[in-house]
């Protein structure tokens, strides 16, 4: 009866000690980026993906103009008053704007003009737009168009998961998860998903950061609203639900053990 008893102990640890092997193995995984790219050769390429950013709704703009002309300045500023050689504000009458929010329909409401439609178009374009709008009004106008909310965001496995506002209104794919402090170790690198909006549409691709091919990409580059969702390996995931599926069995190991040291004292 003792022999039986101790068998059957002896089983149940060895299962719960598989088990936990079972779980800790995790496959092999290419976490090197660009690993195609062969160390001793050289890479070059013309970048063609690199895609200017446009002007969609509900996006916030800066639009500042200065001119030789104080009391347009004031009219068009927004009680921002700016000459053309002051390099700055150098003084104010009512409330600095906080800028342009574009409306459905890819319209602004400027001072002055009134609704402008710059939805679809670059900063340049809208820069040139807005010029040779206010030079009907005010003699050889300089507009300054800023994006104030081109930011993405980055979520999932990395290590600093966020919302990142972007001044230089330009970035990648590695430069956004550089930000975002790179991934993590159960990061899926080969499997990285963009989601865009633009024109009305929503779009999803995914990207294989251990392929070179990545750089090619139209979403190499990313546009403002982006965002970037890194997955967790599968391996995490059994991980994580160790503690629970586990819990259970250390519990009727230690309730088997003790029994086995009684017996052991017994005997």
């Amino acid at each position: 009866m003792k022999t039986t008893i101790t068998n059957t102990i002896k089983g149940k640890f060895l299962q719960f000690v598989f088990l936990l092997l079972a779980g800790s193995c995790v496959p092999n995984r290419n976490i090197v980026y660009f690993s195609d790219l062969k160390e001793t050769a050289s890479y070059t390429e013309e970048i063609k993906n690199k895609v200017t950013p446009r002007i969609q709704p509900d996006d916030l703009l800066s639009i500042t103009v200065s001119s030789l002309n104080p009391e347009s300045n004031i009219l068009f500023n927004n009680g921002v008053l700016q000459s053309a050689g002051s390099g700055g504000i150098t003084g104010t009458t009512g409330r600095v704007s906080d800028g342009y929010l574009v409306d459905k329909d890819g319209a602004i409401n400027f001072p002055v003009l009134g609704s402008v439609i710059l939805g679809g178009l670059t900063k340049e374009e809208a820069t040139e737009k807005m010029v040779s709008e206010i030079k009907k009004t005010v003699k050889n106008p300089i507009v300054n168009i800023r994006f104030l909310n081109f930011r993405i965001t980055v979520v999932g496995e990395v290590n600093r998961p966020s919302t990142l506002t972007i001044p230089s209104e330009s970035i990648n794919i590695i430069e956004a998860l550089g930000l975002a402090g790179d991934l993590t170790v159960y990061g899926k690198r080969e499997n990285i998903l963009i989601i865009r909006e633009s024109g009305g549409k929503r779009t999803a691709a995914r990207l294989d950061l251990t392929s070179k091919n990545i750089l090619n990409s139209q979403y190499f580059y990313l546009q403002q609203n982006d965002v970037v969702y890194v997955e967790p390996v599968k391996a995490k995931s059994i991980q994580t639900g160790n503690a629970v599926v586990y819990l259970p069995i250390i519990t009727t190991v230690i309730s088997l053990i003790s029994l086995l040291s009684v017996i052991i004292i017994r005997r």
